[in-house]
């Protein structure tokens, strides 16, 4: 005679595989060290600062030589 068989078994077993594949794929995707993060935050916030820090601002005082183009 045949074995008989659980199924719920076999399900639950293919389910937790199929669990831990989407898992790793998930980690590979998005994962990444805290030093990583760390590293790109404090690359990020040095980049605006610098941005910030050449911006040139518009010393022309009473709307003066601000619009060259109008005739009026």
């Amino acid at each position: 005679m045949a074995e008989i068989v659980n199924l719920n078994h076999f399900r639950k077993t293919k389910k937790k595989t199929e669990k831990t594949a989407q898992a790793a794929s998930n980690r590979e995707r998005h994962g990444r060290r805290k030093s990583d993060r760390q590293r790109q935050e404090l690359e990020e916030s040095r980049r605006k600062r610098e941005l910030t820090g050449h911006v040139l601002e518009n010393t022309a005082s009473d709307g003066e030589n601000q619009d060259e183009d109008d005739p009026g």
